[in-house]
């Protein structure tokens, strides 16, 4: 798996959340230019993880839940897609047909899982308010 739209707009949102008090669906829309469909399929995503609280009512919204300098973007990123593989066969669900083959290791397969465990370390390495602040 890359890095999604949704997983992208996720991170969107949730830089227009980290610089206000409650803001409407309407307003993060506006601001990071993503459909209401699409924002609200990402809201939810991101209140079930804990990140973000939903208001209902007439002055209802969104706000932050969780505090910007104890989150990354794997923390966002695997909120919204909890299969964070850059390929498939990573994936224990669909594990690769190659590795173990004939009794030998996938090559390729292995050199594929170092580079996935460097891409986590990557996206886990910073908050998410040290890269809004660009530090």
């Amino acid at each position: 798996m890359f890095i999604t739209r949704e997983c992208d707009y996720a991170v969107r949102v949730f830089r227009c959340l980290a610089g206000a008090e409650k803001l409407s669906v309407t307003d993060i829309c506006e601001m990071e230019s993503i459909t209401a469909p699409f924002a609200y399929k990402i809201l939810k995503k991101l209140e079930q993880a804990g990140y973000v609280k939903g208001y209902r009512g007439v002055h209802g919204g969104y706000s932050l839940a969780a505090d910007p300098n104890e989150i990354t973007l794997l923390d966002v990123y695997t909120a919204i897609e909890p299969d964070l593989f850059i390929i498939e066969c990573l994936n224990p669900r669909h594990p690769c047909k190659r590795d173990g083959e004939g009794g030998k290791p996938c090559m390729v397969h292995r050199e594929l899982g170092h580079i996935q465990d460097e891409f986590k370390a990557l996206l886990h390495r910073k908050t998410l308010q040290q890269i809004l602040e660009g530090r």
